[in-house]
């Protein structure tokens, strides 16, 4: 392991039970609903029942009438504030049209806000909601991706020009006679649904403002990147602002930035003067939030005879919505392609379209598509070329003696990447030979079972994009000799209080439980991203290793001094002092604290009271996470269902914190592949009404559609402090193009499977019973 600067792990490494598991299964945990402030009221939104029109009149006069009511809030009351939406990545203001916390004289999607009611509770908030009347001159709507491009389409912005939300490309005029002269050519449309994040907890705020200071309850990935969010939204000192969250219910990137209904919550707060609460619920949710994934791409691929690649184009659509989190083509789609394989050329073209439906919000692995195209697509060639899906793996991706091997589409340079080692080693838990003995048997019998390989590497802590350049940490051993450790970590259930304990126990040399991790406020942290990019091992992990580093060397220095011993053979265990060779000069951690907060005339000379620390790490540009998995899966012939039989996971994730979490982190990702592939889709019909407006439309796994996975880890340091790896979007990448090779392989007598997700029972059984 790479823990340089550590004594050997005693917590690295280990499943420690989590610290918040107490907390949290017995009720004591607190989510923005259990935030009650004094005077304070609660807000719910009037929406539009159209996708498209713009607002005539807006006649509120019942409503305000309704005992209980204190206000209804529009567009035209919050403009003295001009609120200024802002990104996740803090443009203001982003790209795009102008967005408006509630709208302004048009309405672009069904559930547009357009008013808020504000009320003594939400019941009577809701009631008053139902009483505003607007008026809305409907207009027809722009629904689907290529309605949006069509020839004459209207703007879903009509002081836009066209559509056309963003757009990359990269042409490759070689790639034609590529193309011409390639002994073998494979090419597929792969459709990717939209889905819906469905965290636990959705979304919420409470919000107050006393004397100078905005305090907001917030159910978010950051508390730091909220307060300093807003505070370029409203024009606001960002000392001002006290970001707070204290447990949040899951977040899958939806969470990453406030938005709209959030700032009109806080903007309504400010222009009332009263402390204001508001929690969506889960028709709001299903209906309302950012939605993601829709998305299609034609992949093309040319080999040569021994089935090694030659060239690669891409041609990508991702659908926005009317108001996205950002305006995007997902670049990091095509970035993300092909840096494990040995591609020489590849050309690219992506555009993402406004429509006028729900916004594209974030969700685990927002370039996902990549993997799931390049992975099904390999599958595809492999069967047309006549070769094992494995083998044409092994032919292809990068091994340990190609590095360092610089990418030729983006200059990504890989230096410690081990996909290939991950299918070596998930190859020993999987006899191929057998499965196919048994698959042919199972034919003969009418019973139709596959087998499904993918192998990804997945970008973590990309430091490279400025806003998650840094995370901080500060350190400080308490005169009690206890451990507080302020982080810009957050967890939205990635155990990153247990995590951080961990390895600032190690770093340190002190109990386990000593150690207790702060990261819900932004008034003690300073700035950080939090929960993104699956990066919190790697650059909190690391900003923690290197504060208790200066704060190691600080109580060796006193213990050294006080005990006339030399700070070189003073070491830390067990949150005891020890001196080499001289055991009754131990000293508990507590005695050296107490006097370096209490007795400044027994420190060395110069030397600043107390005992803490902070350090700011920047961790390297990028650092890859490896992974291979394999999936069997039963069709049965007659429903279309899919049972999965089994499920192993071979990741190699760099020095592994805890096992247990980051398997759970790995479980949780795959579930949400599974509901992917299988059974969740929100749909729109002609005019832009969402059809799934409950759990019984959604469809989200349960846990007998989710089988007990299996897990090999191999072990690859990183560059970055500590050796760590991220490993929070993993799952959720590379699940979605295991499950489909294995289902493509089972329904492999019936022909081609056609690559539109989900793969519901009855799109299986079209293809059986065409077949």
């Amino acid at each position: 392991m790479n823990t340089a600067g550590l004594a050997v792990p005693r917590f690295i490494g280990k499943r420690m039970t989590r610290k918040e598991d107490a907390r949290l299964l017995t009720g004591q945990g607190c989510f923005v609903d259990d935030v009650v402030l004094p005077g304070m009221l609660h807000a719910a939104f009037v929406r539009s029942p159209v996708a498209r029109g713009r607002i005539r009149a807006i006649d509120a006069s019942a409503a305000r009438e309704l005992p209980g009511v204190h206000a209804v809030i529009t567009a035209e009351d919050l403009a003295p504030l001009d609120v200024q939406m802002v990104s996740f990545f803090l443009i203001s203001p982003p790209p795009g049209p102008k967005v408006h916390p509630l709208a302004s004289g048009r309405v672009a999607h069904v559930g547009d806000p357009i008013a808020l009611v504000v009320a003594d509770d939400r019941y009577i908030a809701e009631d008053a909601a139902g009483l505003v009347v607007v008026d809305i001159e409907p207009e027809a709507p722009v629904v689907g991706m290529h309605a949006a491009l069509a020839v004459g389409a209207a703007g879903v912005h009509p002081d836009s020009d066209g559509n056309i939300a963003a757009t990359e490309a990269r042409p490759d005029p070689e790639l034609d006679a590529i193309f011409k002269t390639a002994p073998h050519v494979v090419s597929r449309t792969i459709r990717h649904q939209r889905i819906c994040q469905s965290p636990m907890e959705t979304r919420g705020v409470v919000v107050s403002k006393a004397g100078d200071e905005l305090t907001v309850y917030i159910s978010c990935q950051s508390p730091p990147i909220v307060a300093r969010l807003l505070a370029l939204a409203f024009n606001l000192p960002q000392t001002s602002i006290r970001a707070i969250a204290k447990d949040v219910g899951g977040a899958f990137g939806l969470k990453n930035q406030p938005g709209r209904e959030e700032m009109a919550v806080i903007a309504a707060s400010l222009v009332l003067g009263r402390p204001l609460k508001w929690i969506e619920d889960r028709f709001e949710h299903l209906t309302t939030a950012l939605l993601a994934r829709e998305q299609e791409i034609t992949l093309k691929l040319a080999f040569d005879a021994d089935g090694r690649l030659l060239g690669a184009h891409a041609d990508y659509l991702q659908q926005n919505g009317a108001y996205p989190q950002f305006p995007d083509a997902n670049l990091a789609a095509m970035m993300f392609m092909w840096p494990a394989y040995k591609l020489p050329r590849f050309g690219y073209r992506a555009r993402g379209v406004f429509t006028n439906t729900i916004g594209l919000g974030g969700y685990r692995g927002p370039w996902a598509i990549e993997t799931l195209a390049r992975e099904t697509l390999l599958d595809a060639a492999a069967k047309q070329i006549g070769i094992d899906p494995v083998e044409i793996r092994r032919r292809n991706l990068i091994t340990a003696a190609d590095q360092p091997y610089a990418d030729k589409g983006f200059g990504f340079v890989l230096a410690d990447i081990t996909p290939n080692e991950c299918l070596d080693a998930l190859l020993q838990k999987v006899d191929v030979a057998a499965f196919r003995a048994e698959q042919a048997a199972a034919r003969k019998q009418g019973r139709y079972l596959g087998l499904g390989f993918a192998a990804y590497i997945e970008p973590t802590a990309a430091t490279g994009f400025s806003v998650l350049a840094s995370d901080v940490a500060h350190l400080r051993v308490e005169p009690s000799g206890k451990v507080s450790a302020i982080l810009t970590t957050h967890s939205q259930g990635h155990g990153t209080q247990t995590t951080m304990a961990q390895v600032i126990a190690d770093s340190l040399g002190v109990p386990f439980d000593d150690v207790t991790i702060y990261e819900d406020d932004s008034s003690r942290s300073g700035f950080g991203p939090g929960a993104a990019g699956s990066r919190q091992a790697v650059s909190g992990g690391g900003a923690s290793i290197r504060a208790a580093r200066i704060l190691v060397d600080k109580i060796k220095r006193i213990a050294g001094h006080v005990l006339n011993a030399n700070p070189d053979d003073v070491q830390l265990e067990d949150g005891m002092i020890r001196v080499a060779g001289a055991p009754e000069m131990s000293r508990s951690l507590r005695e050296i604290a107490e006097i370096a907060y209490n007795e400044p005339a027994r420190l060395p000379p110069e030397m600043e009271m107390g005992l803490e620390a902070q350090y700011r790490y920047n961790a390297p540009p990028v650092t890859w996470t490896s992974a291979a998995h394999a999936c069997i899966v039963e069709v049965d012939a007659e429903t279309g269902f899919v049972t999965i039989k089994r499920w192993v996971c071979s990741e190699d994730c760099g020095v592994v914190i805890n096992p247990a979490i980051v398997e759970g982190q790995i479980a949780g990702g795959l579930a949400q592949g599974i509901g992917e592939v299988l059974l969740e889709e929100m749909h729109f019909d002609a005019q832009g009404n969402p059809t799934a407006a409950t759990f019984k439309d959604y469809l989200l796994p349960a846990i007998s559609d989710v089988p007990v996975f299996e897990f090999t880890h191999i072990v690859t340091p990183s560059a970055a402090e500590g050796g760590f790896r991220g490993v929070g979007e993993g799952g959720a990448i590379i699940g979605p193009p295991t499950l489909v090779n294995a289902i493509a392989d089972a329904l492999a007598p019936f022909g081609d499977l056609p690559l539109d997700l989900p793969l519901t029972p009855s799109k299986l059984l079209a293809v059986m019973e065409g077949a």
